[in-house]
């Protein structure tokens, strides 16, 4: 087989540029979008992370009242909208679907900086913890989440994790029934937000414009010949948009919920991977896809054998209706259709300061 010089000078500039990009990473995470015919929208995703990342899914009904859990200076809000939440150590909303079909997934991203708060003064704080379930409770449409959250009415707070000393830095992506998405990020003390219904695929790392930048490098080169293979996000990234873009295009919710996952198994991480120099190397815990116009959500935990899903028009997020769980944290095992397993409990307490 021949390849032209040009060719090869450019695969080797792209190993050199996802390198440079990426040497210091060891995080994980990739989102997509699909988008077929007859309105037919999901959202999927991985959560990638470098230790055990216990996994919940909570039914929280409409008219909770919340506040941001920063102390006297915090937020405060009532649910217009009922959720399917997935916890992460039950002290934060890390995922979910509300009952219009607004999806919230929360990715980590190393250069998040974020604003100063003042607890005593000033802008009010909201918990990082709490950042996905805020538009999960207070949004219909990306559209509404972009115009709320671009007034900057409160400080997004961070903390450390919990037995760490790791401070928590993620950014957020919202999707919606329509195709529409939005990708919130603190840069440099600053909301950063890239909305537009094209931006389908995102990982946790470089910051979103960089991700557009290495797109944008690789389209020049055919995925069909090429593809970058290793598990760092700029490579996990290209896969994805490729893979995404090249899958049927299908009205057929079954079809097109395996094609999504198919992606976002593509691009996982394998459970218990090592390389040497990257102790905390992130590996794939827990997938999701959801289905915006059929309201369904499916997932799956790396050390459980099924995929199971909810039916969210099964739950009951009335005003006034009991918080559920589905506990998924100790490799418990389910199959098929999953709303009537829920179990009445009390709602876990968000992670604040």
């Amino acid at each position: 087989m021949r390849c032209s010089l040009n060719k090869i000078t450019s695969l080797l500039l792209a190993a050199s540029l996802t390198f440079a990009i990426t040497s210091q990473q060891a995080e994980a995470c990739t989102r997509v979008m699909y988008k077929g015919p007859e309105q037919t929208i999901l959202t999927g995703r991985s959560m990638d992370f470098a230790m055990p990342i216990p996994a919940n899914l909570w039914v929280f009904p409409r008219g909770i009242e919340r506040q941001g859990e920063v102390g006297a200076n915090s937020v405060r809000w009532t649910a217009q909208y009922g959720s399917l939440a997935v916890s992460s150590w039950d002290i934060a909303t890390s995922d979910g679907m509300n009952e219009k079909g607004l999806v919230a997934n929360m990715l980590w991203l190393v250069e998040s900086e974020y604003p100063e708060f003042n607890p005593d003064s000033g802008r009010p704080g909201l918990s990082i913890s709490l950042w996905a379930q805020y538009a999960l409770d207070n949004f219909a449409t990306v559209a509404e989440a972009v115009a709320a959250l671009s007034r900057e009415d409160f400080v997004v707070v961070t903390d450390v994790i919990p037995g760490t000393d790791r401070m928590t830095t993620i950014h957020l992506s919202l999707s919606d029934p329509t195709g529409d998405n939005a990708i919130f990020e603190y840069i440099e003390g600053q909301l950063v937000i890239h909305h537009d219904p094209s931006y389908v695929v995102m990982t946790n790392d470089p910051p979103y414009q960089q991700q557009l930048a290495i797109q944008k490098y690789w389209d020049s080169i055919p995925g069909n010949v090429f593809l970058p293979g290793t598990v760092k996000a700029p490579d996990r990234f290209v896969r994805a948009h490729y893979y995404i873009h090249s899958i049927p295009q299908t009205s057929d919710p079954q079809l097109a919920t395996a094609s999504v996952f198919s992606v976002i198994r593509n691009t996982s991480v394998p459970y218990g991977y090592q390389i040497e120099g990257y102790p905390n190397l992130s590996t794939t815990q827990w997938r999701v896809v959801a289905d915006h116009k059929h309201l369904r959500y499916f997932f799956e935990t790396a050390l459980t054998p099924n995929t199971f899903w909810v039916d969210l028009t099964k739950l009951d997020f009335s005003e006034n209706a009991s918080v559920k769980v589905l506990r998924a944290d100790t490799n418990q095992v389910y199959a098929g259709e999953t709303s009537a397993k829920f179990t009445e409990a009390q709602a876990f307490q968000f992670l604040g300061l």
